[in-house]
């Protein structure tokens, strides 16, 4: 017996109910109907899926499993077929794209507009998330490109590096050092430190913290922020200092940094996408694969 998609659809209806009555007004499917298909299902698969009594129905470990791998196939199937419909009408589709703020405040703009321009039927999406986010959101088609920084690369995707550039310290406008006296970030070991937080990306953050551990202390973090953009603002109001992509201070007024250019540490910018998002936009692709991204 083969399994459909309408089934799979009926049964993660029936999860968010978790009460054969409401799917089944849901679902249009009679209730007898809609218990056989999921029995079905559960014997296809060989595992009870819900534990059913009286009064409620619950899922078991195994459904909760079964519930999310199947959300992320429709949500894969869903993308399929909507990319299929708009290439057969002669549409090339959409792309969404997900970046860090690093990304945008340098090489994105430029590459997503020199793109547009030689393909203007395609529509970008653009999506700002953290590495994590991303990790997460390319698994379950949710976007077809990432741009990360300094990410782990899980062994799913394919990568490349975009670009690498320096780290660098934020400081307010009237904070009492400038790069002609900065002596290192040893002499701010007392100072208040704006950072992210580990779930921004664990290796973006280990990045971060080996530039101190490199100076030889610890930073007090009082503030923890996943986004740059409030980072950079918290700097502006006084709260601290943070360290950051020196792409991502671009433009900020209310702020000055001093670029980390001797330490070892590197920002990498790095594209990450999956092999099928290859397959739907070849020549996307490989567009970005030679696109040169001028020096900061």
């Amino acid at each position: 017996m083969d399994i459909d998609t309408l089934v799979l659809r009926n049964f993660l209806i029936l999860c968010k109910t978790l009460n054969f009555s409401r799917a089944s007004e849901q679902t249009h499917v009679a209730q007898p109907a809609l218990s056989r298909q999921i029995k079905q299902l559960e014997d296809f698969i060989g595992v009870s899926l819900f534990l059913r009594t009286k009064r409620k129905v619950i899922l078991t470990a195994a459904g909760r499993y079964f519930q999310n791998e199947a959300e992320q196939l429709l949500n894969q199937f869903d993308h399929v077929v909507k990319h299929t419909k708009k290439l057969y009408v002669g549409q090339a589709g959409e792309i969404r794209i997900g970046y860090t703020h690093s990304a945008l405040q340098y090489f994105l703009p430029d590459l997503i507009l020199s793109i547009n321009k030689l393909y203007p039927e395609i529509r970008f999406v653009w999506l700002e998330f953290n590495n994590t986010r991303q990790y997460e959101a390319l698994k379950s088609r949710e976007i077809d490109i990432g741009f990360a920084s300094n990410p782990e690369i899980d062994e799913a995707f394919r990568h490349m590096l975009i670009a690498r550039t320096n780290f660098a310290l934020a400081m307010p406008k009237d904070y009492p050092i400038e790069a002609n006296n900065f002596k290192g970030l040893l002499a701010l070991r007392n100072e208040r430190f704006i950072l992210p937080p580990k779930a921004e990306g664990p290796k973006f953050v280990e990045t971060i913290n080996s530039i101190f551990t490199h100076e030889g202390f610890t930073p007090l973090a009082i503030h923890e922020t996943p986004f740059a953009s409030t980072a950079i603002r918290l700097v502006e109001s006084g709260f601290g200092l943070t360290i950051e992509p020196v792409s991502s201070l671009k433009g900020y007024k209310g702020i000055k940094y001093i670029e980390l250019k001797d330490i070892p540490q590197k920002v990498e910018n790095v594209m990450l996408w999956l092999p099928n998002t290859e397959a739907a936009f070849p020549e996307i692709i490989d567009y970005i694969k030679h696109y040169k991204i001028n020096p900061l």
